[in-house]
């Protein structure tokens, strides 16, 4: 069990028998009254997301998930495969599992899988990941004084704003938890 305090982003809970992923949570004191905590929820199996309130201190099953390393493979139709790099088991799981991951996936990509049991919930992306740009207009000197961006097209087909200096053909790393440019790889 894990009280209001230990509560953290990306934590897996159960309530009432539903895995939960804390996508956010805000605590709450009044001038009257005790303190809540109001928790953004997505539901890891239907992948709604859903906003609860409770009081300061309640207690919530902390759900066993495992986190094991794997290598995505392919992709066909709404599932992707993934093999595990310890067993060399391969693992499919549904697009809407797969979530935001599929923006930074390319074959033999390594991540992360989640699995409750013998489930796999979701995927997890390394911190940061190099991605070559396949579009992006030329940017001209002097077009500005300062600080100018422009959108550029990734391989996997995700969209960032880059600096003016970035042209096709250039390995970029990028953030995967905000889809932000870092730095030219």
């Amino acid at each position: 069990m894990i009280d209001t305090g230990g509560l953290r982003k990306g934590l897996t809970v159960e309530i009432d028998g539903t895995l939960y992923s804390i996508v956010d949570w805000e605590h709450n004191k009044t001038g009257r009254g005790g303190a809540k905590v109001k928790l953004k929820l997505r539901d890891v199996r239907a992948g709604h997301i859903i906003e609860q309130t409770y009081d300061s201190g309640a207690r919530f099953q902390r759900a066993r998930v495992e986190r094991e390393p794997a290598q995505y493979l392919y992709s066909e139709d709404d599932l992707y495969y993934f093999m595990n790099r310890e067993t060399y088991e391969q693992i499919a799981i549904n697009k809407d599992r797969v979530g935001d991951a599929i923006s930074y996936l390319r074959e033999n990509d390594e991540c992360t899988v989640l699995t409750y049991g013998d489930e796999a919930i979701s995927v997890e992306m390394p911190a940061a990941v190099v991605l070559e740009v396949v579009e992006t207009e030329p940017g001209l000197k002097g077009d500005t004084a300062q600080g100018a961006t422009k959108p550029a097209k990734l391989e996997t087909g995700l969209m960032v704003t880059v600096p003016l200096f970035i042209n096709q053909g250039d390995k970029l790393k990028v953030d995967t938890r905000s889809g932000d440019y870092l730095e030219r790889a």
